[in-house]
């Protein structure tokens, strides 16, 4: 049996120049679960990087790769199960349950395709019914004291700065110990999965700061309990290689406010540096996060928004025994671990007082955009609802 459902979907562009795709709302079919599957209504969902960069059809054309032509975006979310297979033992009908977007994974079971973006033939959760596998969903708790929308801001970035802390943390640990550094300075720039790891850093007992050149952004991180710095002071701090041998002139301001973060790092440390620095931008900032790092320090990062392309001195590297983290979401028991820290801690997004309605997509994808978004962008798909009628 099938069935029919509303969605929001994105279409092949042209082979030769593609344009910045747009979200078009049509009616798709869902198709009976097999024994593996679940039969899910998406509640609440929360736009992610990995949208913007599927609209943008960069670093990656999603239908291109997929070799689809048309794809359910949405990997953030929170839905009600409505129907299991007889395999599934992850969730029952009835629960509510937050996605868990590992859509490929090698034998260890890290993930290498995301569900509603690379993962082919896997829709996302921009979509009043979806079906998925069992293993793609985690249980929310039973009574939880916290909403179903920041669950939905929770599944993505807070489940993957707690992997990258895992093993962040981890890499400084084997190096210096409690005795040796008590309490850690953890610097970051980026956006939510940043804010979440910083926080979580906090739960350590490290000294975290993120830097934000946006008002709004500023605001929030101060609300979440962390100190903010201002970009803006460093504002000619863009490192960008293919200017760097043909101007001077940007290659002189550039250096003046590089120096001056480092000196305005140094004194807020009071000359011990960064510790661990969470750097999700990218090429920009890479080159000054390098020089803020204290000695053993590490500098990681799960994202690339800003900039894939780094380089770097690697005798210096290891003279200073910094340690480089790179990870990409996390493993099903992480997410699960995830969940209950933040359920028991307090460790969880505020997703602010607007939650846009499903037929105002289209335009948190250009607030998104244009960087008018907060940073936990929730949307809501459907209210409480029975099962669809089948299709025909």
């Amino acid at each position: 049996m099938s069935y029919q459902a509303e969605a929001w979907v994105i279409h092949a562009g042209s082979s030769r120049e593609p344009r910045r795709a747009q979200l078009t709302r049509t009616r798709i079919t869902v198709e009976a679960i097999q024994d593996g599957e679940v039969l899910a209504a998406p509640l609440f969902g929360c736009w992610e990087a990995n949208t913007e960069h599927a609209l943008e059809r960069r670093p990656l054309d999603v239908c291109k790769a997929r070799q689809e032509q048309e794809v359910v975006l949405g990997n953030a979310g929170v839905v009600r199960v409505l129907e299991t297979g007889r395999n599934v033992t992850e969730v029952r009908s009835g629960q509510l349950a937050m996605l868990f977007s590992s859509g490929e994974t090698d034998g260890l079971g890290f993930m290498t395709k995301a569900l509603g973006y690379d993962a082919p033939r896997q829709m996302g959760c921009m979509a009043t019914l979806m079906k998925l596998k069992g293993r793609q969903l985690i249980p929310l708790p039973e009574n939880s004291r916290f909403s179903p929308a920041q669950w939905a801001a929770f599944s993505v970035r807070y489940v993957t700065a707690w992997a990258n802390w895992r093993v962040a943390q981890g890499a400084f640990r084997l190096q210096v110990s409690e005795a040796d550094c008590p309490s850690p300075h953890v610097w970051g720039w980026g956006g939510g999965t940043t804010l979440a790891e910083l926080t979580l850093a906090q739960f350590h007992g490290c000294r975290a700061v993120m830097l934000s050149g946006t008002p709004w952004h500023l605001e929030e991180i101060r609300s979440a309990g962390l100190e903010a710095i201002d970009r803006r002071d460093f504002g000619a701090m863009r490192y960008e290689p293919e200017r760097w041998s043909k101007d001077a002139g940007y290659r002189e301001r550039y250096l003046t406010a590089e120096a001056e973060f480092v000196a305005e790092v140094s004194r807020r440390t009071g000359g011990e540096m960064v510790h661990v620095f969470l750097e999700y931008l990218g090429t920009p900032v890479y080159r000054a996060s390098l020089k803020a790092l204290a000695r053993q320090g590490v500098l990681a990062t799960a994202g690339w928004k800003a900039g894939m392309s780094v380089s770097l001195l690697r005798a210096r590297e290891c003279v200073a025994r910094h340690q480089h983290i790179h990870t990409h979401f996390a493993r099903y028991q992480e997410g699960v671990d995830a969940v209950a820290f933040g359920e028991t801690h307090g460790w969880m997004p505020d997703v602010g007082p607007r939650i846009h309605a499903f037929e105002e997509l289209p335009a948190l994808a250009e607030a998104y955009h244009t960087g008018d978004a907060n940073y936990f962008p929730c949307f809501s798909i459907n209210q409480e609802a029975k099962r669809p009628p089948p299709g025909r």
